[in-house]
């Protein structure tokens, strides 16, 4: 057995990986982990049936995968009685050093499967075998013969459905991300400045013109039933959201990454003086904002640790 459990802790890694992006949910992709655990611990405890599995990283990624589509059927519904807008749990980790936004090979191939909020809101769009077959073979590079044992289609109706989530990822009402940490950086200082001059005009030129703005509170606090399409209208909303918090007092921030790519945590004062916790990602693209996603439902953002005294607004880079 503990042979067994150090196999599966080398591939544990990846797994979450899998199940975090499949699911868009931390705590949703750390069950099926475990479950995925007590399912191999139970059918390959016996060394002979060990000995059958040739590829152990293809079973357990297969098993997982298996676990997390029938998690996604069931979301499905739950998704559907969400009060207001969704977005996926934040996987926040620390923002690299101001040395360390310069564009990196090494880098980014380390962080080649970090898919970002805006692919994971977009994601949400797919059946659940869509999303399967896609975070399978396109992020992960799984081949579709494994794909399709996964689902219980064939090769060619594995690759059809990879194929059509392919096409709703790259349709032209889905936020585009392509800027490296660098660009990143650089686009958000000056959407910080802007937001900080309370002016639409300056803010209006670091935003794209379609861009699109989506807040989850999960029923805590007031948020809007629909994103928020336009840059006029999404610079009135987010000038109007830092403006109120700056009023209010308290408000204070650090840049940190979300689910790799650069945003920030922050915490103001809600009118009732309760306080709000709140994670912001983005997505950028041709030096312009063309996503904004607060996520600040205290499900998903209330594990994190609070901000620290030198957390101030805007961020420090």
């Amino acid at each position: 057995m503990d042979e067994l459990a150090g196999e599966f802790e080398a591939e544990r890694g990846r797994l979450l990986a899998v199940a975090q992006r499949m699911l868009g949910s931390r705590s949703e992709a750390e069950d099926a982990v475990q479950e995925t655990w007590l399912r191999f611990s139970g059918a390959l405890s016996d060394p002979g049936e060990r000995a059958r599995v040739r590829d152990l990283r293809g079973w357990l990624i297969t098993t997982c995968s298996r676990i997390c589509l029938d998690v996604l059927r069931s979301a499905r519904v739950r998704r559907e009685a969400y009060p207001g807008q969704w977005l996926p749990e934040p996987v926040v980790t620390a923002a690299p050093a101001a040395d360390g936004f310069a564009p990196d090979p090494a880098e980014r191939a380390v962080r080649a499967d970090q898919l970002g909020t805006a692919l994971l809101v977009v994601l949400e769009r797919l059946t659940p075998e869509q999303r399967v077959a896609f975070v399978l073979h396109d992020v992960f590079a799984v081949p579709f013969s494994d794909v399709a044992d996964v689902l219980a289609v064939t090769p060619e109706a594995a690759r059809q459905l990879a194929s059509r989530a392919r096409r709703a990822v790259h349709g032209p009402d889905a936020p585009r991300h392509s800027a490296d940490l660098a660009e990143q950086r650089r686009v958000l200082a000056a959407f910080a400045a802007a937001v900080e001059s309370g002016e639409l005009e300056q803010l209006v030129r670091v935003l794209a013109p379609d861009v699109v703005s989506i807040g989850d509170a999960g029923g805590h606090f007031p948020a809007g039933r629909r994103p928020v399409v336009g840059v006029e209208s999404v610079g009135r909303l987010l000038l109007g959201l830092y403006g109120q918090a700056r009023q209010r007092g308290g408000l204070r921030g650090r840049p940190v990454l979300v689910d790799g790519t650069l945003g920030w945590q922050t915490e103001f004062f809600h009118r009732d003086g309760r306080t709000i916790r709140m994670v912001t990602s983005f997505a950028i693209h041709e030096g312009r904002v063309t996503g904004v996603f607060n996520q600040l439902n205290p499900a998903k953002v209330g594990e994190l640790p609070p901000l620290g005294p030198d957390a101030v607004w805007p961020p420090r880079w």
